[in-house]
């Protein structure tokens, strides 16, 4: 993408994004993912109910009575956004592509956090961990990602939810808020990684597809191309059976991604290409909330 048009871009986003996140998000997505951690803040002296096991034991025995340590919410949150990159994101035959919605969901998100003063970071993913930017706060931080959002050439085409699951845990030691943006279109092998991601952080699902994910139209015969495998195959969508077996596919893949989601306590907000994705977020957010 040459540079002035790729500015152009940033721009447009920035403030379609920077409007939402904050006319319309407000305080949902701070009451939606407030930290969970609490912070030492202070000491004081032990009232009749405290626990005992606040007792801070050396400002006792220095003053000779018993004094407690007060604790308060943990407000800054640390925010990593895992994008897929996979080739199917450059689908998109109703609506826009879906990487281009992935791509506005991201920026808003991370708009969402500059408000609340929150660091935010990102693993961009295929079958590999493509890159990863280490969590900042800022505008100019939030900028450099948007335009890596927008312009991000991912070296492989596949997709490994499972891999980039497993990094994240790894290589992200302090409690964050994890939103993993994709299409869903790999492997269903991540529900271990999912469940365990889960347990170290809080982990948010949100998947992203194209209405023709779900169903062919018939427009008789045609060539289809895997994007992630490059596998070319003649498919007659005048046949209902096809379609059918097609639409039956896509179902039972929705269902295992809402059982694995649901089995690993991961909430999943499902986003169609041709629809408005802030309803769908905040729905998510008031369910949080």
């Amino acid at each position: 993408m040459e540079p002035s048009e790729l500015l152009k871009k940033i721009r447009k986003i920035e403030i379609k994004t920077r409007g939402l996140s904050q006319n319309i998000f407000a305080g949902e997505y701070h009451t939606a993912f407030k930290g969970r951690g609490v912070i030492f803040s202070e000491v004081r002296e032990y009232q009749y109910g405290d626990d005992i096991r606040d007792i801070d034991w050396n400002v006792t025995a220095r003053h000779n009575k018993p004094f407690v340590k007060v604790y308060e919410e943990e407000r800054e949150l640390t925010l990593m956004l895992l994008i897929d990159v996979s080739a199917s994101g450059d689908f998109g035959a109703v609506g826009e592509a879906k990487k281009e919605v992935m791509a506005e969901i991201a920026a808003t998100l991370a708009f969402s956090s500059i408000q609340n003063n929150d660091k935010v970071g990102v693993i961009f993913f295929t079958d590999k961990v493509e890159k990863f930017i280490p969590p900042k706060k800022g505008r100019k931080h939030i900028l450099h990602i948007i335009k890596e959002i927008i312009d991000f050439h991912p070296e492989h085409t596949g997709t490994d939810i499972n891999q980039a699951l497993q990094y994240l845990t790894n290589v992200q030691k302090k409690r964050c808020t994890m939103f993993l943006i994709s299409d869903f279109i790999a492997p269903a092998d991540y529900m271990d990684s999912m469940l365990i991601a889960n347990r170290k952080h809080d982990l948010v699902a949100i998947q992203v597809y194209d209405k023709r994910d779900a169903e062919l139209p018939d427009v008789g015969l045609v060539r289809m191309c895997d994007s992630e495998t490059g596998h070319l195959q003649w498919v007659d969508t005048s046949s209902s059976s096809v379609r059918k077996e097609y639409a039956r596919a896509w179902y039972e893949h929705s269902q295992q991604l809402a059982h694995t989601t649901a089995r690993c306590g991961v909430d999943l907000a499902t986003v169609s290409t041709d629809e408005d994705f802030v309803k769908q977020l905040l729905v998510l957010f008031k369910k949080r909330g």
